[in-house]
């Protein structure tokens, strides 16, 4: 099982909110989804985000792998692989 740490979509239409989940690569997009460890917000100026260091650092070390926009968030936020 490949684990993703990837955005779930959530908002209004044209006010997007994200989530930052870590998920099975097979699940859909706002599908399952195995933990919640954070959020991101687009919409405001600068991008806001929150992310648990803690649980982020944890799910690296066992193996999950960031998507692009995830791993520039982690990188903004000071948490590496």
């Amino acid at each position: 099982m490949a684990v993703k740490i990837r955005l779930r979509r959530m908002g209004q239409k044209k006010a997007p909110f994200y989530r930052i989940v870590v998920a099975d690569s097979r699940s859909p997009r706002d599908g399952r989804f195995i933990e919640e460890i954070g959020t991101y917000d687009p919409t405001k100026d600068p991008s806001e985000y929150h992310v648990n260091e803690e649980l982020a650092k944890k799910w690296l070390a066992n193996g999950a792998q960031p998507t692009e926009t995830v791993s520039r968030l982690f990188k903004s936020a000071g948490i590496e692989k």
